[in-house]
C-alpha cells in the first residue's frame, strides 16, 4: 500500500494507458453462437427448397389445348393455403403425366396443403393424393424387416362409472366456493350432502362435466385436466395456453378447446379439437369473427360437426376432421343451424332477400339431401328448438306484418317423425320471454307478456295433427322455465332481477304443488333423475346470501347449505341407460311391489337422530357380544382351576352345561299411546330416558315395546 502511494507521489511517474490489444500466442476459443445466440437464431439458412414442394398425384392427364385451363383450375384449389411460388406439370408425347409440382412460399404452407387437400375430389375420376416431397425420402429408408412396436404400460384409472353402483343411487355434484379456492365433489342425500372428494386450488377458473358423467374439466394457465375414477385421478391434460372454454362431443370421444391467446396465421390454435383416449391434436383452427360458443356444434353421435361463417356452412367428419365431400356449404346469408339431437339431421334458416322469402332448411347428412324446406315471410328473427329426442322442431319466428309495427311470434312445428315432416303454427301476440320443450313428451310451455302480467301457456302437440292449449297460469313472477329430465314436472322460475320466485308445476293435469322464494336466485340446477332440484345464489352474480338450496320435485325444501362464497354447482350426468323401452315399462308396472322396500328405507332416513341411534345400538350390542364371547372363553379356561379348588366337584354339571342355557326373552309391557309422526323420535328418546332396567347375569336382556302410530306398529329393541 506504501509503495503505491510512493508511486503516486513521485512526479516521474505517468500512468500507463491501458492496451486492448491481444498477443500475438492467443487463441480466440469464445464462438459467436455463445455471444449473439439469439441474432443467429434467426441467420437465414442454407436449405435446398424442397421442404416446400408439395407432389400432387391423381391430376387428370390433358393436351396442350387443355393444359391452361388445368392449371387454372389448379391454382384457384391450391393458392387457398399460401403463394405459390413455382408449378411444374412433367409431360410426355404431348400430355401430362397425371402428378405435378407445386412449390409455396414457406414449408408450413406446404404443410397446410397436404393437410386440407389431401382427398379432394376434383371429379368422379380424380381424387388428389398430395404429399410433401420430403416423404419421398422418409417412405424410400423404411426397413423391409418388421419391428414389432414397443408396448405401452397399461393405465388403470379404475372403475370410471363407480358413481353409478351407489347401493342407495345417489347422484354426484360439484360445488366450487371460496371464490373459487375450494372444490368439492358431493353425494346428495335427503339429510345432509355426503363429501366424495374435496381440493384446494383445484381449478382456477370454473369446472365442467362431459356429456355421459365420466370425466371432470378443471381449468388452468397452461392447459385443461381431466379427472375421473373412484379418487378422481388424473386421467388426461391437454396444453393449450390460456384456455377460458369447452366443449365435449357427445360421444366423450373429443374435447374442443379455446384460448384467445395461442391464435397465428400460419398454425392455428385458437380452437383444438383433442383425442381425449390418446391425449393427442387432432386439428387446429382459427377462431375468425365468430362471436358464440360453441363454435363447433356436434351431430348427437360425433360423427360430424359443423360451423357457420359468413354464407358458408362447414360440415366436418370424425376422425379425419375433414371436411365433408371436401367442400363447405354455400348458403347466402345463413345465420343459425343446430343439429337433431336424435338423427343426423341438420337445421338452418336464411333471412329474405328482397323478393325472396326467408326459408327454414332440413338437411340430411352425409347425402345433404334436402328432406324440408319452408318459405317464410316477414321475419325479422328466428329461433331453433328442439325436442331432446328429435321428435319435434319449434322454429320460433318473430314477424311484422304488414301495415302494422308490433312484433307478433309464431311457433312452426315441424313433426319429425311423420311422413313428408308436416308443420304446425301457433300465432303469439304478445312477446315471448321463454320457451322450452318437455324433455321426454309431446308438451312445450311458453311465457309470454309483459311484467307484471306474464302468462304461462301449455300446450299439447297430438297425434291427430293438432296442437292444444292445455292450461294457462296468469300473473306469473317468472323469466325462466326448467323442465324435469324425465318430464311432467318442471320450475318456473323468476331469477336475478325478480327475486327468486319459484313454482313447481306438475303438468300431468297441470296444478301448482307448491309455490315458493329462494331471494335473488341466480341458477336452477336438475338432477339427472327429476327427483330432486337445486335453486343457488352464485358469489359470481350475487355477494351476498350465497348459498345452495335443495328441493323436492314437488317444491319441499330439504337443505339450505351455505357456503363461504359460493360460485357454482353442478349435477354429474348419468350415461343412458342400457335397459329396453319394454324393460322399463315392465319397471314401472311393478312398481308398487318394490315401494315397500322403498318406503322401509325412506322411514329409516326421515330422522338423522333415529339413524344415528340405530347405529350406535348396534355398535353396542356388537360390542357386548364379542365381550360375551371373551368372557366365556376365560371361563371355561378356568374350569381347571376350579375343579381344584372345590376338590374335584364339578359345580357346572349340576346346572347342566353353560352351552345348553336356553335364553329367555321378558316382556314388559311400559306404555301405549297415540303420538303424531313429527313427535316420534323425540318422544321415543324421551322413554327410553326414562326406561331403566336392571341386567340380567351372563345374559343381555331385551325389551320390548311397541308404539302404535295410525295403525302402524313400529317395534324398537333396547339392548343394555
Amino acid at each position: 500500500m506504501q509503495d503505491t502511494v510512493d508511486m503516486v507521489d513521485d512526479p516521474e511517474y505517468e500512468e500507463e494507458e491501458p492496451s486492448f490489444s491481444d498477443s500475438e500466442d492467443f487463441v480466440d476459443d469464445v464462438e459467436d453462437e455463445e455471444l449473439l445466440d439469439d441474432i443467429l437464431r434467426e441467420k437465414p439458412q442454407e436449405a435446398d427448397g424442397i421442404d416446400s414442394v408439395v407432389v400432387v398425384d391423381n391430376v387428370p392427364q390433358v393436351g396442350p389445348e387443355r393444359l391452361e385451363k388445368l392449371k387454372n383450375v389448379i391454382h384457384k384449389i391450391f393458392s387457398k393455403f399460401g403463394k405459390i411460388t413455382t408449378e411444374f406439370y412433367p409431360d410426355a408425347d404431348g400430355m401430362t403425366k397425371g402428378y405435378i409440382f407445386l412449390e409455396y412460399a414457406s414449408p408450413t404452407q406446404a404443410l397446410e396443403a397436404v393437410k386440407n387437400a389431401d382427398g379432394y375430389k376434383l371429379d368422379k375420376q380424380h381424387t388428389f393424393r398430395v404429399n410433401l416431397f420430403t416423404d419421398f425420402d422418409k417412405y424410400m429408408n423404411i426397413s423391409d424387416v418388421w419391428e414389432t412396436p414397443e408396448k405401452q404400460p397399461f393405465k388403470d384409472f379404475g372403475n370410471m362409472r363407480h358413481w353409478i353402483e351407489d347401493p342407495d343411487c345417489r347422484d354426484q355434484y360439484s360445488v366450487i366456493y371460496e371464490a373459487g379456492e375450494r372444490t368439492a365433489i358431493f353425494s346428495n342425500d335427503a339429510k345432509e350432502p355426503i363429501t366424495v372428494e374435496e381440493r384446494a386450488r383445484w381449478t382456477e377458473t370454473y369446472v365442467r362435466w362431459s356429456p355421459k358423467g365420466t370425466y371432470l374439466a378443471t381449468f388452468h394457465q397452461r392447459g385443461i385436466a381431466l379427472w375421473g375414477g373412484e379418487k378422481f385421478k388424473q386421467i388426461q391434460r391437454f396444453s393449450h395456453q390460456g384456455v377460458s372454454l369447452i366443449d365435449f362431443s357427445p360421444c366423450e370421444r373429443y374435447v374442443v378447446t379455446f384460448s384467445p391467446l395461442m391464435d397465428t396465421k400460419e398454425d392455428p390454435q385458437a380452437i383444438i379439437i383433442w383425442d381425449i383416449l390418446t391425449g393427442q391434436k387432432k386439428r387446429g383452427f382459427h377462431c375468425e369473427s365468430s362471436a358464440h360458443w360453441p363454435i363447433f356444434k356436434w351431430s348427437h353421435d360425433g360423427k360430424f360437426f359443423a360451423r357457420m361463417t359468413t354464407d358458408t356452412l362447414s360440415i366436418y367428419e370424425t376422425p379425419s376432421m375433414g371436411l365433408l365431400d371436401k367442400k363447405s356449404l354455400k348458403i347466402n346469408g345463413i345465420k343459425d343451424f343446430s343439429w337433431s339431437p336424435g338423427d343426423n339431421i341438420i337445421a338452418f334458416w336464411v333471412p329474405e332477400d328482397k323478393d325472396i322469402p326467408a326459408r327454414v332448411t332440413l338437411m340430411q347428412l352425409p347425402s345433404r339431401q334436402e328432406i324440408r324446406v319452408r318459405n317464410l315471410f316477414n321475419v325479422v328473427d328466428c329461433k331453433l328448438h328442439w325436442q331432446r329426442n328429435g321428435d319435434y322442431l319449434c322454429v320460433k319466428v318473430d314477424r311484422t306484418p304488414k301495415g302494422t309495427q308490433g312484433v307478433v311470434t309464431n311457433f312452426e312445428i315441424f313433426r319429425m317423425r311423420e311422413k313428408q315432416v308436416p308443420v304446425d303454427v301457433v300465432e303469439m301476440k304478445e312477446s315471448i320471454i321463454a320457451f322450452a320443450w318437455e324433455p321426454n313428451g309431446s308438451k312445450f310451455a311458453v311465457l309470454h307478456g309483459e311484467s307484471p302480467r306474464i302468462n304461462a301457456s301449455f300446450y299439447h302437440v297430438k297425434n291427430n295433427g293438432k296442437i292444444d292449449l292445455i292450461k294457462m297460469f296468469d300473473k306469473q313472477q317468472a323469466n325462466s322455465i326448467f323442465w324435469s329430465p324425465q318430464g311432467q314436472f318442471m320450475v318456473l322460475a323468476g331469477l336475478r332481477s325478480m327475486n327468486g320466485a319459484l313454482a313447481f308445476v306438475d303438468t300431468s293435469d297441470c296444478t301448482m304443488m307448491n309455490i315458493a322464494e329462494h331471494y335473488m336466485a341466480s341458477d336452477v340446477e336438475w338432477d339427472p333423475t327429476g327427483r330432486y332440484v337445486v335453486t343457488s345464489v352464485s358469489w359470481w352474480s350475487h355477494k351476498v346470501d350465497n348459498a345452495y338450496w335443495l328441493w323436492t320435485f314437488q317444491g319441499r325444501l330439504l337443505q339450505k347449505n351455505n357456503k363461504d362464497r359460493f360460485c357454482q354447482l353442478l349435477w354429474r350426468p348419468r350415461p343412458p341407460t342400457l335397459l329396453s323401452i319394454e324393460q322399463i315399462k315392465m319397471i314401472k308396472k311393478d312398481l308398487k311391489k318394490y315401494s315397500k322396500i322403498f318406503e322401509q328405507k325412506d322411514r329409516l332416513s326421515q330422522s338423522k337422530a333415529s339413524k344415528e341411534l340405530v347405529d350406535k345400538r348396534r355398535t353396542m350390542m356388537e360390542e357386548y357380544r364379542r365381550y360375551r364371547e371373551v368372557a366365556m372363553q376365560i371361563y371355561q379356561e378356568q374350569k381347571s382351576i376350579r375343579l381344584e379348588l372345590r376338590e374335584g366337584v364339578d359345580t357346572d354339571e349340576l346346572d347342566s352345561n353353560v352351552d345348553d342355557w336356553e335364553e329367555e326373552t321378558i316382556e314388559f309391557f311400559i306404555n301405549e299411546e297415540i303420538i303424531p309422526l313429527g313427535d316420534l323420535y323425540s318422544h321415543i328418546e324421551r322413554q327410553q330416558r326414562i326406561l331403566c332396567i336392571s341386567c340380567l347375569s351372563h345374559h343381555p336382556p331385551h325389551f320390548v315395546f311397541s308404539v302404535e302410530l295410525d295403525l302402524v306398529k313400529l317395534p324398537l329393541l333396547f339392548y343394555s
